[in-house]
């Protein structure tokens, strides 16, 4: 008796190691975490091409950081208005978007008083965008759009950068995404729009856009604008991106040869690409 239940004990004790061992594999496959990435349709940053697919230098470049450290990454359309409530609730883990870290909401509290920030990785403006032939494409001034209707993102630079326009007696019109401000204006809804630079500079004179221009002489006026990646207050992924990026940008003896530099320069953006983070350590 005593030797048939010392082989049942065996056996039991070798069938729960083997599930216990199958399970540990079976869940290994999915061991890494999930990292939830919080964007609005902006080219050339975060778009969905002709095939369905998102790409962009944003998109692409946070799959390569997360990939690297070792996340499974999830993208998640947000509404740009919702941004600091979604990042904060856990709605999504960052904001990576053009988002620029440089500035103030139209509350006047600075944006890194709201989250923490990456280092700063890209160069924009806001770009003022109008028809061919309405006669504003030669505008030095604001005053140039007093009593004209203007589009711009609901909680963006843009809209921070409209408030000069609005002094000088412009009319605002905010809407839920960029690129709906300049579907506003093609549509006659509005006489400009205000959008980053890097998304007048890949949307504008193109398609359906091919009458849109961006009012050159008023590109100086709009404030530099740094692109970051918004992390919640206190997140330990801030310094992880940070030494991913900086591997990323100088993997290479050139910053064009790097794995950053042949994102931007795949998307037109080397120029405008922050070659150094030295000066935010």
């Amino acid at each position: 008796m005593k030797k048939k239940l010392l082989a049942l004990v065996a056996v039991l004790t070798l069938v729960a190691t083997s599930v216990f061992g199958l399970t540990a594999c079976s869940g290994s496959k999915d061991s890494k975490s999930v990292i939830v990435v919080g964007y609005t349709e902006a080219a050339p940053m975060n778009f969905t091409n002709s095939e369905g697919k998102l790409v962009g230098f944003d998109t692409e470049l946070a799959e390569k950081v997360f990939t690297n450290l070792g996340y499974k990454v999830v993208f998640k359309e947000i509404d740009w208005n919702n941004k600091y409530t979604d990042v904060n609730t856990g709605n999504i883990d960052c904001i990576w978007n053009g988002f620029t870290a440089n500035s103030s909401d139209t509350d006047g509290v600075q944006r890194k008083d709201k989250v923490d920030f990456s280092y700063c990785y890209m160069d924009n403006r806001q770009a003022v965008v109008v028809k061919k032939g309405s006669g504003l494409e030669n505008a030095t001034d604001f005053a140039a759009f007093a009593q004209k209707r203007g589009a711009f993102e609901n909680g963006s630079a843009g809209a921070d950068f409209f408030e000069e326009f609005k002094n000088a007696g412009a009319i605002g019109n905010g809407t839920k995404y960029q690129i709906d401000a300049l579907k506003d204006l093609k549509a006659g809804g509005c006489e400009f729009a205000v959008v980053d630079k890097l998304l007048a500079a890949e949307k504008c004179g193109k398609g359906d856009l091919n009458d849109l221009v961006i009012v050159e002489g008023l590109l100086e006026k709009s404030p530099a604008e740094k692109y970051a990646v918004g992390f919640k207050k206190g997140s330990n992924l801030t310094a992880k991106v940070n030494a991913e990026l900086e591997k990323l940008l100088t993997d290479a003896e050139k910053v064009e040869d790097s794995t950053i530099g042949k994102l931007a320069t795949k998307y037109g953006l080397l120029a405008s690409l922050v070659t150094s983070y030295a000066d935010q350590k």
